[in-house]
């Protein structure tokens, strides 16, 4: 039975606990670096959010050519490279001083990061059995689900009022450790590298991922509003730790992942993806309208429901409508997708919420998933089983 292949093997464990620690090195950032730029360097919230769409900016450059390298010339030793740099780099942050120096050093690291995570993404697609691959793509991205749900609250911990030093040597020292359990997999050969591709649009674009793509585009710009701003909306409705919120956030996303990869193997994208975006479009006005510690924390916990859903089924669709051969240009179709809505939802979020606060900014990310969902229902799934029956 193919169905009882193997999940769970060395090389699958070993690469899900890597990506876990190098989760857990990125949502680091994410509570600290917008009190640390608004208290200590003096940004407001629009340059906040720019500083923070710059590392996105980068990953959404470097991704596109990430995958064209790795159909190219393999997936190890660009995954290797990219998450050595990616430890390194975090040494930079006490030494930037100014808005400019965070904006550079954020960009360079946001180049290992895309580079990083696009070859991850592929290598677990590569090892993961294909009739299981919605749930092993859902059980790999608790890695990164986990990593959202203590990495903030690690943070707040080390860092509390100004230990910022030694949280960023902590973010060294655990993503070493990463590097380490990377070394330790057991990489797949494939005979697709030998004839050495050239750059072109065609190469580096896989075209039946875009409608997907763009699809996750338009959700992910909610979810850059969620990761960037919620800890000054915290401050600004009376809650002084918004650690509890990404918590909560990751069990939503936890809870979610663990049936919808199996539910989608089984049964495909249609029903699966209109649940989480009717979460999503239920979430957001809960975070809004209801401003007080219990509303706070039950739109965190809707939010992320519909958040576990979607990542791992798009993501999963994509790779369905590809040959092994394309999915590295696949991922990076889809991830530039994915950070390019991040990256437009921070600073969207940090204007709109400039202009018209935080509350009437979270009503508009409910009518962004909204669009969202009518976009699948007449476009993409269509898309998707018209180009799942050419393979």
């Amino acid at each position: 039975m193919q169905n009882k292949q193997p999940l769970w093997t060395r090389s699958f464990t070993l690469l899900a606990l890597a990506n876990l620690l190098m989760a857990i090195a990125f949502y680091f950032m994410l509570p600290i670096l917008p009190v640390y730029l608004e208290d200590v360097i003096g940004a407001g919230k629009g340059e906040i959010g720019i500083v923070l769409a710059f590392y996105t900016i980068a990953a959404l450059i470097i991704r596109l050519f990430a995958g064209w390298a790795i159909d190219t010339y393999g997936r190890k030793r660009i995954y290797l490279v990219s998450y050595i740099l990616f430890s390194l780099l975090f040494i930079g942050y006490p030494l930037a001083f100014s808005i400019i120096l965070f904006m550079l050093l954020r960009f360079v690291h946001g180049l290992t990061w895309g580079a990083l995570t696009t070859t991850s993404s592929t290598l677990a697609v590569d090892i993961i059995p294909s009739p299981r691959r919605g749930e092993g793509i859902g059980f790999f991205g608790l890695s990164m689900t986990i990593g959202m749900a203590i990495g903030p609250l690690i943070a707040i911990l080390i860092a509390g009022d100004s230990r910022y030093f030694t949280l960023f040597i902590s973010a060294i020292f655990i993503t070493m450790i990463g590097v380490t359990l990377a070394f330790m997999v057991k990489y797949p050969k494939f005979n697709i590298n030998k004839i050495q591709k050239k750059i072109s649009a065609k190469n580096l674009i896989a075209k039946p991922a875009i409608p997907i793509s763009l699809n996750m585009m338009l959700i992910m710009f909610t979810y850059g509003g969620i990761l960037s701003f919620i800890a000054l909306y915290a401050k600004e409705i009376g809650i002084s730790n918004s650690g509890p919120f990404f918590l909560v956030l990751s069990i939503g996303i936890g809870l979610s992942r663990i049936g919808s990869g199996k539910f989608f193997d089984r049964n495909g994208p249609l029903l699966v993806t209109v649940i989480g975006c009717l979460f999503l479009i239920a979430g957001f006005p809960v975070l809004a309208l209801y401003a007080n510690a219990i509303g706070f924390h039950i739109a965190a916990l809707i939010i992320g429901l519909g958040f576990g859903v979607i990542m791992p089924t798009f993501q999963a669709m994509i790779n369905n409508v590809v040959p092994q051969e394309r999915r590295g240009a696949a991922n990076s179709t889809f991830l530039t997708s994915f950070d390019l809505g991040i990256g437009l939802g921070m600073v969207g979020t940090g204007l709109l919420s400039e202009w018209f606060g935080f509350k009437t900014t979270f009503l508009v990310s409910s009518g962004v998933n909204f669009a969202a969902v009518l976009y699948f229902l007449i476009y993409s799934s269509k898309h998707y089983h018209r180009n799942l029956k050419l393979r």
